[in-house]
């Protein structure tokens, strides 16, 4: 082993200081990745996918699924070996990537030009020669410019000085390794299980990676293959976009479930005050309905108290929905039209942020979603008593995770004007049973407000700004309308868009699309027209999207017959959100694709890193304070802030008697109000005061009053993976007046 070290280092050298030059200076930091790499990366991709038919298709996917699992072998790797970066251990290593005079936000990497994390494998070889790889084996001749890409990525990461020339050997070696392998696996259970499970693809396509009959250029072969398809071929290819649906809904929620259980990303600030709720259930809560603490109560109890046990009703709400509307399409619409619609549930970043972390907003989609599926069955001719009851209970489900759910009643009251024929359960006892159950389930909320003078009325009045005069401010509906366009991907947003003014215009007479946009159109509307008095949080048209998408997907179904490029749209729509998607839980991807990394302002994982190390900053100071002699408790500045303190710190309390308390302001404004609070308990106790500012600022004048004296201990920047995410700012509290 000292041996090879010696040859290593030897090689590093040469490679590092003897070829250095000011042509490689400029050249080689391009390939550590820049601003060119991401959108050539999706050029390519949409070009295959637009025109290179099958072919093409299958091997963008597999690019997709092999690259993702290759970084995690990689990474896997480097923890194991733990070998440091030549540019650690060296002397005198050149590093052309050096920022001087970076800003304190960018990442370590960015300012000195290395980076702590380890250097065997590269990273870089693996995942280009993986590419390379694949490429080869749907293309043959593409190594001739992907093996030199490959080569030439893997010397400037040794001339760049941030591995040796062992590294990028390994790499390349590893990458070359699982590419091949990962393609001829998947190949081989495409081999073993669609002859049985999809024939009439396997049929058409025996082998993923072998295209001697049907490829771009050889369309006739596709139609001979058509042609000689069986008599059932019909039902038959249900079938199997059924099954194919089935496959899609188990990977997406076992992938989630890995990436959870991996602990990537921490608790928001709001699934961790949900969180305390459920350490203190209730009938109902200060600004929520009360069934999100009861599922993380039960979450909790089964995986503990962590990140998983908190999000685990998360997928399941997301792959309990998909599959009723998977298996609602396939009866009513087609299977074809249910497995896109799974797609599109899935590569929609809005829905699936929301199958990812637990807020109320998973449940009441979920809960919405069924009572809309039940809906339908109850307003049909032979429907009975027992569809409408399901009705009511799902939709007063839907009322106890978030109070929007009541517009759900507004959604039936127009389809009931839209669709004169559902009008004669209006003379039935039906929908006066579900709207029975529906006030049975409120009951809980009724109660708790009643006996807390109505609170959440007044909070959710408050939040909605009813008491502020209206003012049209053109920025407002533009953000709306910006956001809804990037959060519901913007190809589904103009298919959308586009469909209910085609509806009204080729099939006004469908009741199943009627219903469909009475389901969803209302909420959209109000809140869009909201935007003409304030702003409106994007979460809150989550209920309206599902039946949205239902009426998009059916109604370009229908029209798919003369619409030749439905399935191109439809397919690049797909593959460009499953990239967001992946980027959006993974956002340090863009620093390896750009080489550059987000702003943490922009960073949509912010609110869900760096909460561990804010929790060990406070721990670290609370510990200081002890040393005086007195007990010290922790006070948040804000619910989030306590709430997160309360999970990520080691619990060595009790829920009675708790260690972190938000600020006592003497009126209701969070669950904490109704909680045991520190005054006239603590008195004489020393207390930390945390404040999640980026900025510093003086302590709230209540907090000044209720203590001898406030001082001032830091302002601390919170980093992660190199970067300050953050900034908290503490202060020492002592002796607590009486």
């Amino acid at each position: 082993m000292p041996a090879l070290q010696s040859i290593d280092v030897a090689v590093f050298r040469f490679l590092n200081g003897t070829l250095r030059n000011a042509a490689f200076d400029a050249i080689m930091p391009i390939f550590a990745g820049g601003a060119w790499f991401l959108p050539l990366v999706l050029l390519g991709g949409v070009t295959l996918i637009w025109k290179g038919g099958v072919r093409g298709r299958l091997c963008v996917l597999m690019l997709a699924m092999t690259l993702p699992m290759g970084d995690s072998i990689t990474n896997g790797i480097k923890h194991a070996v733990l070998r440091p970066r030549p540019c650690l251990t060296l002397e005198n290593v050149h590093l052309p990537l050096l920022r001087k005079h970076a800003p304190e936000t960018e990442t370590d990497f960015r300012r000195t030009g290395c980076s702590d994390s380890g250097s065997l494998p590269s990273a870089h070889a693996t995942n280009w020669f993986a590419a390379t790889v694949v490429a080869w084996i749907f293309y043959r001749r593409s190594w001739r410019f992907m093996l030199p890409l490959a080569i030439t990525v893997a010397f400037s990461r040794v001339y760049n000085g941030v591995h040796y020339p062992g590294d990028v050997l390994a790499g390349a070696i590893i990458g070359a390794g699982y590419g091949a392998a990962f393609v001829l696996s998947i190949d081989a259970l495409w081999r073993f299980t669609a002859r049985r499970w999809f024939p009439l693809w396997w049929n058409a396509l025996p082998s993923l990676i072998a295209f001697p009959s049907l490829s771009a250029s050889d369309p006739e072969s596709a139609k001979s293959q058509a042609t000689n398809a069986p008599p059932n071929s019909k039902l038959l290819a249900e079938m199997q976009w059924l099954r194919l649906g089935y496959a899609l809904i188990a990977f997406v929620f076992t992938t989630r479930l890995i990436y959870l259980a991996s602990g990537r990303i921490q608790l928001s600030e709001d699934e961790a005050y949900q969180w305390l709720w459920s350490k203190h259930l209730a009938l109902s809560y200060f600004s929520k309905p009360p069934l999100i603490a009861y599922a993380q109560w039960l979450g909790t109890h089964v995986f503990g108290d962590t990140a998983f046990g908190v999000r685990f009703f998360s997928p399941v709400c997301g792959a309990v929905g998909s599959l009723v509307a998977l298996r609602f399409f396939a009866k009513y619409v087609s299977a074809r039209a249910g497995f896109w619609l799974v797609a599109i549930f899935n590569t929609t970043p809005l829905l699936a942020v929301g199958s990812t972390l637990f807020t109320v907003d998973s449940l009441l989609v979920l809960f919405w979603t069924l009572a809309m599926f039940a809906g339908w069955h109850a307003v049909q001719p032979d429907a009975t008593t027992r569809h409408w009851a399901l009705v009511g209970l799902w939709m007063g489900l839907a009322f106890l995770s978030k109070y929007t759910a009541l517009f759900q009643w507004i959604c039936w009251a127009m389809f009931f004007w839209l669709w004169k024929p559902a009008r004669v359960h209006l003379r039935r006892p039906g929908p006066y049973l579900a709207l029975a159950i529906n006030a049975v389930c409120a009951l809980p909320v009724i109660i708790w407000n009643a006996q807390h003078d109505w609170v959440t009325a007044a909070h959710v009045a408050n939040d909605a700004r009813l008491d502020a005069p209206w003012k049209f401010d053109l920025k407002v509906p533009l953000g709306f309308f910006g956001g809804t366009f990037g959060l519901l991907n913007p190809v589904f947003f103009v298919a959308t868009a586009l469909a209910p003014v085609a509806m009204w215009k080729h099939r006004a007479d469908d009741p199943l699309l009627r219903f469909f946009f009475a389901m969803g159109a209302p909420v959209f509307l109000i809140y869009a027209f909201y935007t003409l008095h304030s702003p409106v949080l994007l979460n809150w048209i989550a209920a309206s999207i599902v039946p949205l998408f239902c009426l998009m997907v059916t109604y370009w179904e229908r029209q798919a017959p003369r619409t030749r490029r439905l399935r191109a749209w439809l397919t690049t729509g797909v593959v460009l959100g499953a990239f967001a998607v992946v980027l959006m839980h993974e956002t340090e991807l863009i620093k390896k694709f750009t080489g550059v990394a987000l702003p943490p302002r922009n960073d949509p994982l912010r609110r869900v890193r760096g909460w561990s190390e804010t929790a060990e900053i406070v721990e670290r100071e609370r510990q200081k304070l002890s040393a005086e002699g007195k007990p010290v408790f922790v006070v948040g500045g804000h619910y989030g802030t306590t709430s997160i303190l309360a999970f990520y710190t080691p619990r060595t309390d009790s829920v009675n008697a708790p260690q972190f308390y938000y600020r006592a302001l003497g009126r209701p404004n969070s669950q904490f109000y109704f909680w045991p609070s520190y005054l006239g308990v603590r008195r004489g106790e020393n207390a930390i005061y945390v404040q999640d500012k980026d900025e510093p600022r003086p302590p709230p004048k209540d907090m000044v009053k209720q203590f001898a004296s406030v001082t001032e201990v830091g302002h601390f920047p919170v980093r992660h993976r190199g970067r300050v995410l953050r900034h908290v700012q503490v202060f020492a509290c002592r002796d607590l007046l009486p």
